[in-house]
Order: C-alpha cells, then sequence, then structure tokens
C-alpha cells in the first residue's frame, strides 16, 4: 500500500436562516495520514481529538468499517496518523469532517471507487441531514435538501466574503442545542421564515452581501430559541456589525458565531473583536473552495 492523507474540512451549517440546509467549508482541517502495516494502529497529534482507547472503538475506523461492509469489504490493517485544529462540539463540523474521512478511508483501502453522490448519501444516512457534510465533500457554500425522492443539492458561485468565527472554551452538544427548538410552527411563522431564508440565498448569489447579512440575522427557524445557550450572543453580533460584519449568526448548533465580512476585512475585524472578547478564540477564517481531497503516494510528494 503506497501511503496517501485525506484532508477534510470543518464546516458551519445553518446560516441563520438556512436551517438545516445551508453550509459552508472553512480552512480548517481533519487529516488522516495512512500507511500499510500487518496490524490496525491508529495514533493521534491533536488537542482537538478524543483520547484513544482501542482502535475499533475509534468513530473514524467505525465509520470506515461500516461503509466497507456494505461492500462486503473487509478493511486491510494499516496505520491512520489523524491531526486535526477543528475544535469538538463547537458547531464546526467535526462530526461531518470524521464521517466523511471515514468514508473516504473505506473507499481509497478497499477501492470501492465511491460516486460524491454516493459519498453525500452515505454522510446524510449517518449525520441525519446533508447541511454540514455538502460543503466538507465539495467545498464552497452548498445549499442542500434531503426528500423523499434523495438528496439534491446546489454548490453556490464563490463569495467574496472573509469569515470571522468567535469560539468559546465550553461546549454545546447538538442533542442539547435541538432539545431547546419547537416541534411545530405555525403557518404564518413558516411562511416568514421560509421567505428570509429564501431572500437570504439569492442575495448571496446576487453577490448583495448586506441584504445577504440583514436576512441571516432575522432567521425565526432555530436562533431565537437556541440565542440563550450562547455565550454573549447579542453582544457578539452588535459588536462585530460595528466594525463592519455584514452579519453574524449562530455556526451550525453553536456555541461558536461566525461574522460574513467584506473582503479583506476579514484579519481587522477579528483583531477588534478579540480585544473586546479576550476569553474567546477569535480567527479570521477563509471559505475553503476545495473540500475533501486525498493526496496519493505521499512519498513522492515529499520527494518533489
Amino acid at each position: 500500500m503506497k501511503r496517501f492523507a485525506i484532508s477534510v474540512p470543518a464546516s458551519s451549517a445553518n446560516i441563520g436562516p438556512g436551517f438545516d440546509s445551508a453550509g459552508l467549508a472553512l480552512n480548517r482541517y481533519l487529516t488522516l495520514e495512512v500507511s500499510g502495516q500487518e496490524k490496525w494502529e491508529i495514533t493521534q497529534d491533536s488537542d482537538f481529538l478524543p483520547p484513544i482507547t482501542h482502535y475499533e472503538d475509534h468513530f473514524i475506523y467505525e465509520t470506515a468499517k461500516q461503509i466497507a461492509e456494505q461492500h462486503n469489504e473487509i478493511l486491510p490493517a494499516c496505520k491512520v496518523n489523524i491531526k486535526s485544529n477543528i475544535p469538538l462540539a463547537r458547531g464546526l463540523g467535526s462530526s461531518a469532517s470524521a464521517v466523511l474521512a471515514g468514508i473516504e478511508l473505506a473507499n481509497q483501502l478497499c477501492s470501492l471507487a465511491l460516486s460524491m453522490e454516493h459519498k453525500l448519501t452515505y454522510a446524510t444516512e449517518m449525520e441525519g441531514h446533508p447541511d454540514n457534510v455538502a460543503p466538507v465533500l465539495f467545498g464552497g457554500m452548498v445549499v442542500s435538501a434531503a426528500t423523499k425522492h434523495g438528496i439534491d443539492y446546489l454548490e453556490l458561485p464563490v463569495l467574496d466574503l472573509d469569515i470571522v468565527v468567535y469560539i468559546p472554551d465550553v461546549e454545546l452538544q447538538t442533542d442539547a442545542a435541538r432539545s431547546v427548538l419547537p416541534n411545530h410552527f405555525s403557518r404564518q411563522d413558516a411562511a416568514a421564515a421560509s421567505g428570509i431564508s429564501n431572500l437570504m440565498i439569492a442575495s448571496l448569489m446576487a453577490k448583495d452581501y448586506a441584504l445577504a447579512g440583514k436576512m441571516m440575522e432575522q432567521d425565526l427557524f432555530h436562533e431565537p430559541y437556541r440565542a440563550a445557550l450562547i455565550p454573549n450572543y447579542q453582544l457578539i453580533r452588535s459588536e462585530a456589525k460595528k466594525y463592519g460584519a455584514f452579519g453574524t449568526v449562530i455556526s451550525g448548533a453553536g456555541p461558536t458565531m461566525i461574522s460574513f465580512a467584506p473582503k479583506g476585512e476579514g484579519n481587522a475585524i477579528a483583531a477588534q473583536m478579540k480585544a473586546d472578547f479576550p476569553a474567546y478564540e477569535v480567527a479570521a477564517l477563509n471559505i475553503d473552495q476545495k473540500g475533501l481531497q486525498v493526496i496519493q503516494d505521499l512519498e513522492n510528494e515529499a520527494a518533489d
């Protein structure tokens, strides 16, 4: 087996009113370096990953094994070294990244030749909805919908935006964030929320970022219910707007928040916000446009 690597970006989902539908890939990564050996071994080189007990209990291994078995294959033994700078349970898609890393690991080890659509379907089945996994797979911003007919998606044109994230030193599990959401909306509220979401996506497509920012901050689907769970929710939004951000929303289920800023202004906004919120990790990020990547034959890559 030749050594290879799998690189999977972080992601931010929901984007305000794009609840369970809109997401974008971010330039933080989960990386697997894979090489053949006689026995299975998983090592980790990151403070962001949970402790390893046994390789068979590792989430990425479990995912890869499940995919291999669906194709009547057995995973060949190898060593997998995992690195990550995606924090867990912060709303930056750590679970979606791990799911797709596992799917791709099985795809490579067992030569499954999975299509992008197969990978998306498998990942959506495991995650429950495609809003995180679609941008992780394709890169950029992706709007997706899972219906009884399957999964449809659209990759938006490249957005001329900078991204700023505010990551607190607390976790928020997705189940806890979902538990505060209502089970039903009135027809009037559902129509209003859908209209806001539609206009936000249309504004992004038209590159009217001021209108998109205005709409993303008027979500009715989830942010009003989750706001109390997010530290400094209102203050981060108002301060970011003061420094020039178009709009600021909860990243995924939180507790991280994410601002969309004019191109070239992300670093300045991040510096101002870091001074205001010293307890946070404040970072200016880019939208990852490539999605999941496989780097074959690492020996030759290193030699080059």
